[in-house]
């Protein structure tokens, strides 16, 4: 019996994970602990929700279908901050607007792919990637990280093969967290564009990049639009994350490609989404760099204090954006320690099996916190708990 596209995929890991906690109760002197999703939980600004409030009273276009690639003045605006941001010509003929990043990448991989075709992505991976390219038909070839988890060029040349049509790299990376070098994503570039193929690179937390300045150098060249397909979501930044709003960056050919594939799914994106991140771009770049220095602070937190766990046996592999990776050291995958952690401390979080294929067995001893939406004092909560765990 043939199987269905969506068949030859997994279950959604965060939804498989919440079930975790049915018929579970928590003392009340220990609160359940949720790392397993990494998105705000909390709403827009006030200010941001006051416009959006007025825009939904005041602006009946916010209300009809628009563009399939995506309100004007937001293409425009999204062109004028990333040439200024990265040193490099962005038009808004080059920006597509689309309902949340992983529509830009299930867009960006129907417009290049056909059944059979290849796509080479990090080990571990972000798993609606690999869903993704699971139910196209498109085969992931999974490139292994060294061990400070950064992918290398040299490792993916060894795995180009005639059917391979693009790279998919995530800077700072989900579910690793770690930046990835600027002469990094410079090889994949160089790589890529030698064998004709294209490189996606998928920026959803670039706002929270420890870095200052451009974290690349990949929009400077001359000829970008031929092979980079770069990604991003407003979600992140300004918590739109109910209003699924993304955006793709590349050639205006393959945009009128992925035109296609976005009228069929979508008709045009969320209409108040994109005129809600249109006036964020415009008046919270205040706010948003408070929100980046939270997010670092929390990331320092992490790395302050996991001593405490390494003492343990535990061992940090990447920290940044939205994630701490770890290495756990019980004897026993991490598939069966995980939902252990929700009845035994009521810690919810995401094992290492769920970012890798089934034959790479490292995800046994892997897991991730995501630590988006717990502050440095629930943090050193998390901690205790794993701190004093004992199996």
């Amino acid at each position: 019996m043939t199987l269905s596209r969506t068949a030859t995929t997994f279950s959604p890991p965060v939804m498989e994970a919440r079930r975790w906690l049915a018929d579970v109760t928590h003392p009340a002197n220990r609160p359940l602990i949720n790392v397993s999703q990494a998105a705000p939980v909390d709403p827009p600004p006030e200010a941001m929700r006051a416009a959006m409030a007025e825009m939904i009273m005041q602006d009946p276009e916010s209300h009809l279908y628009g563009p399939v690639l995506g309100l004007p003045g937001l293409r425009e605006e999204v062109a004028k901050q990333w040439s200024a941001a990265y040193g490099g010509a962005v038009s808004p003929e080059h920006v597509a607007i689309t309902s949340g990043c992983n529509q830009a990448f299930a867009a960006a991989i129907t417009s290049l792919c056909n059944e059979g075709d290849e796509v080479i992505i990090p080990l571990p991976y972000y798993f609606n990637h690999r869903m993704w390219l699971d139910m196209v038909g498109v085969k992931s070839v999974g490139l292994l990280t060294d061990p400070h988890m950064i992918p290398h060029a040299d490792e993916a040349a060894k795995l180009i093969t005639p059917r391979t049509k693009a790279i998919a790299l995530v800077s700072p990376n989900n579910p690793a967290g770690v930046e990835y070098p600027a002469e990094t994503l410079s090889d994949f570039y160089a790589l890529a564009a030698s064998r004709g193929i294209k490189l996606i690179v998928d920026e959803t937390y670039r706002d929270f990049d420890s870095r200052d300045g451009a974290p690349h150098t990949l929009l400077q060249s001359d000829t970008w639009g031929e092979t980079l397909i770069q990604l991003y979501s407003f979600s992140k930044a300004y918590r739109l994350t109910g209003h699924r709003v993304g955006a793709v960056i590349t050639s205006p050919a393959l945009l009128s490609e992925m035109e296609k594939f976005l009228d069929t799914v979508a008709i045009c994106p969320n209409q108040l989404g994109q005129r809600s991140a249109l006036w964020g771009m415009q008046n919270l770049k205040g706010w948003l760099a408070g929100e980046r220095q939270e997010v670092l602070a929390r990331r320092a937190a992490i790395t302050n204090a996991f001593p405490r766990l390494a003492a343990k046996g535990w061992k940090l592999l990447g920290c940044g954006a939205y994630f701490a990776y770890v290495e756990h050291p019980f004897p026993m995958s991490s598939a069966q320690l995980a939902p252990k952690l929700v009845n035994d401390i009521s810690v919810l979080a995401l094992p290492g099996t769920m970012f890798m294929p089934d034959d790479v067995t490292q995800g046994q001893k892997q897991m991730r916190i995501a630590f988006a939406n717990i502050d440095a004092s629930g943090i050193s909560q998390l901690f205790d708990r794993l701190e004093n765990l004992t199996l």
